[in-house]
């Protein structure tokens, strides 16, 4: 039986400069950074979410051929890629917070019936969505 998701891989188009964007911008924490041979394992994670590993990965072998992580990486740095939802207490604080660490914005805090919402796009292209999810009335 299944458990949990416990790793998702995120396609970017440079590892280290995901690193820096999902560490010092998002405030994740890495979680592995290593290497065999040409291939890195480089996953990163919110602090309060231990058992969750962002997967950092660049398109190319051994996953795929040449071409398709061309056509990845096309997609990825075009914005064509909506990849999740990140969720937080306070959607217009962490909105400011980001913003001021120079995080790139695609929607500012806006209600929703789910809860507040904002979307952000990292320095690879990927777009998130930033939730304070709706106080659910207990009936």
């Amino acid at each position: 039986m299944i458990n949990r998701l416990s790793h998702a891989t995120l396609w970017v188009l440079d590892q280290d400069a995901a690193l820096r964007f999902y560490t010092e911008k998002l405030g994740f924490e890495v979680r592995r950074d290593q290497s065999i041979d040409s291939f890195r394992w480089l996953t990163v994670g919110p602090p309060d979410q231990p058992d969750v590993q962002l997967v950092l990965l660049e398109p190319g072998p051994p996953m795929m051929d040449a071409a398709s992580a061309d056509q990845i990486r096309a997609l990825v740095a075009k914005g064509a890629m909506g990849t999740g939802v990140f969720a937080t207490d306070d959607c217009r604080g962490t909105y400011e917070e980001l913003k001021a660490r120079g995080v790139e914005f695609l929607q500012e805090p806006t209600e929703r019936f789910y809860g507040i919402e904002a979307t952000f796009r990292d320095d690879s292209g990927n777009w998130f969505s930033l939730t304070q999810p709706a106080e659910v009335p207990v009936s």
